[in-house]
Order: structure tokens, then sequence, then C-alpha cells
């Protein structure tokens, strides 16, 4: 390309000097009642002569800007005039909402300059909804704006005349800035405060002027003008050469352009062809190399794990075992990142669900040790229990105890689904009881304690009785110590579930309370029936679900007025399942509870909560950005949750 470009620099400059030729326009045209209109200005029978058009009438003329037709009152100097909008004025007249919908002109950029509107008014106009209209009161009141609210679909916010009001930097991203012509005669506004609405300060009449962008202006100063051809802005200039036959000596430039263009452009192709098929060879020898070195650290990590750990392991099965017991995977129930889940049947009888993992499963086979590790040590009613698992080569499997009510979130988002009518809210809470007694357990009823990292909806799972367990422990990290220091190597959780400390060590350590955190989100959102953090919504909906769910118990002191709650006792579980959620989200770990005073809080009497503080809402899809925080290297302190 730089070959090229130069090649064309030489041939032409090699040419002879051109000189230019200007078309030929009037230089001025005349409007009855009006001094006469030179360029920018231009009839409408000579569309190739300015950029402005004057549409002539017998009164007088008429501009067209933005679409729409101005009467012109009266012409102020070469490139200012006084304008009316009979359309714009019926609608201030009649306070319609569409007067204030647009900017009035909007001429293009490329055109010209627009000297704005003098003197000017300047509106944001803002989406009207409930969540957007909290944002913007919120956020112009503060800067005394005065509102106009009395349309259908947006808020209105501006500053009196007298006020001097620029755009403000952080305008929400919800409001657009609107310039409408103002009154010149403001100043009665001071004297008449009460009148100052909108439509009251919207003349009927007004001026505007104009003036040429700089390239416009250069070619002026050329002997030429610019022109308006099918959309692009041009100057008027003809090429012609010095030879006494301009056309040939065109022809010859064309020629040598083209040549050059033809010849580059096969280099070009040839060269990047051949670099492409470099890199891609030179890419899958690196793909293949490294896929063998992982594929061989994950067999030496994952074998190493199940020698030294032989005895604390489940039944080791082989892949055509797995095959068997799941008649060649003919059942999935479901898939994720991790891989696939499959229904399957032991030998006794029992139903198993088999999760097989990825062949090319990342952090050299460091989930599948967790999964092995975790659930193999543990014996729990609320801890799904690992059959056995498969470790076969290149096979990784994991074979659970068969769930036939799947998981907790298929029931607790979307209230109007046939699927959640069959758990009622007595229901709800027992299951966050059993979760949190899950939870407990592994906090401190194993001899080696367990910190899972990953609990939401998605892995609870529910038995025939719809008893909650705890699955997918690939996150997990086990400890020996009551006290010890343990290293993240990369960010671990859910968006929306993830607690603040694991972003950022400035926020607390790293401990059980991590898990609280998690644990809390979940029962606000089985209360809320949907999820605080969604891909699908606005940044605005996102924000206020923590905030939503605290205004129920702060607000409505006696009914919660939630979907399906038909008694004051179911009422009052439900409050305190909020109450409970709203302790344990608390941004600083020392001010949320233990799971076990969790249990305590869940089985006491709603009247000996004490509503907690208003959480500081964390999230982690703006967090991570202004922490500027390196998920390859997080180094987080642990500490024993009983001395938080």
């Amino acid at each position: 390309m730089i070959i090229m470009f130069f090649f064309m620099y030489f041939v032409v400059s090699c040419l002879p000097p051109l000189h230019f030729a200007i078309s030929n326009c009037p230089e001025f045209f005349v409007c009855p009642n009006h001094p006469p209109f030179r360029y920018p200005f231009y009839n409408a029978s000579n569309t190739e002569c300015g950029l402005i058009e004057v549409d002539c009438t017998t009164s007088g003329g008429e501009i067209q800007l933005g679409g729409q037709s101005h009467v012109i009152l009266s012409k102020l100097d070469s490139n200012s005039l006084i304008i009316r909008n009979s359309t714009f004025e019926n609608l201030v007249k009649e306070e319609h909402c569409e007067a204030l919908m647009d900017n009035f002109t909007s001429p293009s950029p490329l055109l010209f300059s627009l000297s704005i509107i003098s003197p000017n008014i300047t509106l944001f106009k803002c989406k009207k909804n409930l969540s957007y209209t909290r944002v913007t009161d919120s956020y112009f009141e503060m800067s005394n704006f005065s509102h106009y609210n009395k349309c259908k679909d947006y808020n209105f916010y501006y500053t009196h005349p007298y006020t001097n009001s620029g755009v403000p930097s952080d305008l929400p991203h919800i409001c657009q800035v609107i310039r409408l012509p103002l009154k010149k005669s403001w100043q009665f506004v001071r004297e008449n405060p009460d009148k100052a609405d909108i439509f009251y300060l919207l003349p009927s009449n007004f001026s505007i002027s104009f003036s040429l962008s700089a390239s416009c202006e250069r070619c002026l100063k050329n002997d030429s003008h610019c022109q308006n051809k099918n959309g692009m802005i041009r100057c008027s200039d003809v090429i012609t050469g010095a030879a006494e036959n301009p056309d040939q000596r065109i022809t010859e430039i064309l020629g040598l352009l083209f040549f050059t263009f033809v010849i580059g452009g096969v280099v070009i192709v040839l060269l990047v062809t051949l670099i492409k098929c470099l890199i891609k060879q030179l890419k899958q020898i690196i793909m293949i190399y490294w896929l063998w070195l992982q594929k061989r650290k994950s067999n030496v990590n994952v074998d190493n794990f199940l020698k030294n750990h032989e005895f604390l392991a489940p039944k080791k099965y082989s892949y055509s075992q797995v095959k068997k017991l799941t008649n060649s995977f003919k059942i999935k129930l479901g898939q994720g990142g991790f891989g696939s889940v499959y229904k399957g049947e032991l030998s006794n009888g029992n139903l198993v669900a088999v999760k097989v993992l990825n062949q090319l499963k990342g952090n050299n086979g460091e989930d599948f040790i967790n999964e092995v590790a975790s659930v193999g040590r543990t014996s729990h009613v609320n801890i799904v229990s690992l059959v056995g698992f498969c470790c076969d080569g290149r096979h990784r499997a994991l074979i659970y105890e068969f769930m036939p009510n799947g998981s907790l979130e298929k029931f607790i988002y979307g209230r109007e689904s046939s699927s959640n009518i069959q758990i009622g809210w007595e229901k709800l809470h027992q299951i966050a009881i059993g979760i949190a007694r899950g939870l407990e357990y592994l906090h401190k009823g194993c001899s080696t304690r367990i910190l899972h990292f990953d609990i939401k909806p998605h892995n609870i799972l529910l038995d025939q009785d719809f008893c909650p367990k705890i699955s997918d422990f690939g996150l997990a990290k086990l400890f020996l110590e009551k006290r010890s220091m343990i290293s993240l190597s990369h960010m671990r959780g859910t968006p929306g579930y993830i607690a603040p400390e694991l972003f950022s060590i400035n926020f607390g350590r790293v401990s059980q309370k991590s898990d609280v955190y998690s644990y809390g989100m979940m029962v606000l959102e089985m209360v809320g029936g949907r999820k605080n953090i969604e891909v699908d919504v606005d940044h605005t909906s996102e924000i206020y679900f923590p905030h939503w769910m605290y205004k129920k118990i702060e607000v409505d002191e006696e009914q919660l007025g939630l979907h399906g709650i038909v008694s004051d006792e179911e009422n009052k579980m439900v409050r305190k399942m909020i109450i409970v959620g709203l302790w344990c989200i608390q941004t600083n770990p020392l001010n949320r509870p233990t799971i076990t005073k969790v249990l305590e809080m869940l089985e006491d009497d709603l009247a000996s909560l004490e509503i907690p503080p208003k959480p500081y809402l964390f999230s982690p899809t703006r967090s991570i950005n202004p922490l500027s925080i390196d998920n390859t290297n997080v180094k987080c302190s642990f500490v024993d949750s009983s001395s938080l």
C-alpha cells in the first residue's frame, strides 16, 4: 500500500499544473419586497448555484430548512434572515407537544455551519417511564431545571432564559438536546415568573444566520463556490489542463491512475494472500502444540490427585461403563459451558445424572478435581451426592444422584409460569433454609472446609420432595487450616452473585462471607421472581432491583404486594427472607452475618429482625473497569468468618 501511494504521488507530481474554471451561475437574484439574495442562497430554479434554497413568491419568499418551509419576513444582512414557520406557530399556540420534539432546523454540517437561531433556548427531552423518570428527575432537580411533564412519552427540562446554563457533560444517555427559538422579549419573564412555561417562551418569528464551512470558504477564495450534487458537497470547479487538448490530458491522467491501481492492487492481493497462508499454518502448529501440552498437564494433575486421594474419591467408572449406564447418551437433561448432562441408570436401578465434561476443559482439570475433591468428601441432605466419576484417557465425567425436579432456577423466574405454581411461599422459605444448612455444613461441618464461590439458583437442585441440594463445585476452594491465605488465579463466580471483595481487596477479605453474599442475592431473586442482573435489560433496571426490594420492607408496612401472598403468615415469611437477603448483600463483609446467623434469622420471629442499612449497590458490569482489576492475578486474604 505504501509503495502504491508513492508511485501515484510521483505520477501526479510529474503532470503539468492544473487551473480551474468556475460554473456559470447568476451573481444574485431578487424576490419581491426583499434585497437581492447572493450565495449561499439560490433560486429554486437554479439548483446547482448554492446551498440554501429560496423559493420566490408573489409576496416575498420562502426558505427550506430541516425539511420544512419558512416564510422570509425580512433580510437583515447578506447571511441573516427573520423567518416564520406557521406550522410551528400553531403548535405553540395549541401547546402541542409536537412543537418540542425536534430541533427546529437541522441542516447537514457538510453544507454550512449554522450560527444558531438567536436567541434560542436549550431543552432536554428525556424518555418517560418509571425507571427513567427517577433518574432524570433526580438529576435535573439538583440543577434547578424547570420541568414540563404533560407530554405522553417524554419529560422536558429547561432553564429560564436569564439562567446561563449549557449542556451538562454528564447528561443522562436517555436524554436528547433540543434547541428551539426564544422570544426576544424574555425580560418580561423576570417580572412574571409564573408565566414562564415553555410554550410562553417560544416566538412566532425569529432570526437565523448562516456561515460557510471552512472548506467552502476556501472554495470562494478560488473564485468558485460549493455545490450540493446528489448529496455530496464539492467545489464547482471543472478540471482543465494547460495543454492545447484538455480532454486528451484528462484521459492520460485517468489511464495512469487506473494502471497504478491495477498493478498495486494485484501486488497487494498476492502479498496479503501469502501472509494469511503463513499465519494460518503457524496458528495451527501453535494450537496443536498448546492442546497437546494442556492435555498432558491436565492428565498429570488429575492422575496425581486421584492417586493421592484415592481413599476419599467415590467409585471410578470406565468410559464404556458411562456409555452403558446412559444408553449411549440417549436422554440429554441440559447443557452448559462445562459440557452436557445426561440421564442414566445404575445396575441397581437407581437413576443418576451424568455430567460429561468438555474434552478441552480449562484450568488443567482444576474444575474436575474440585468436584471430586469437594463433593466426594461431603455427606449432607442438602449437598448433592457424587455417586462416581470417570477419568478414562481424554474422557471426564461426574455421576450424581438424579434430581427429578431439576434446578431451582426454573421455579423462581416468572410468577405466572405453570411450573412455579407448585412452589408456594412456605416451600420457598423452606428451600432457603435448606440451602443455608448446606452452606453451613460446607463452611463448618466438613473436616476440610469448603468455599463454594458459585451459589446461584442454577446450581441448586431439587429432589422429588423439593428438598434443595447444592451442586456444581467446579469453582470451590478447599482449605485445611482454620486460618490460611489463599490465592485466586482467576475471578470466580457468576456476574450478579460475585461478592465485591472478589473484585478488589479494598472491599474486604475473601471468606465464607463471600458465599453469604451470593446466597443473599439468590434469596432476593427467589422473592422478586427475576434476576438481579440480566443481559437483556437496561442498566437502570439492573441498578434498581435491590432498591426495589429494600422499599418493600421500608415502605410497605402491612402488605408486600407480591404475587401469590394469601395470608399474613406468608407475608411475614417473605418479609423475613427480604430482610435476611439484604443483610447478606452488604458491601462490607464485616456487616454480613455468618451462614449460621442467617439460619437463626430465617427460623426466628420476624419481630426480632432489624432492617439492615440500605446496601451500596455493587454491580460487576459497572465496577470491573473502574477498578482496573487484573482477573488473571487476584491475590486475596482469607480470614476465619467467626472473627468477622
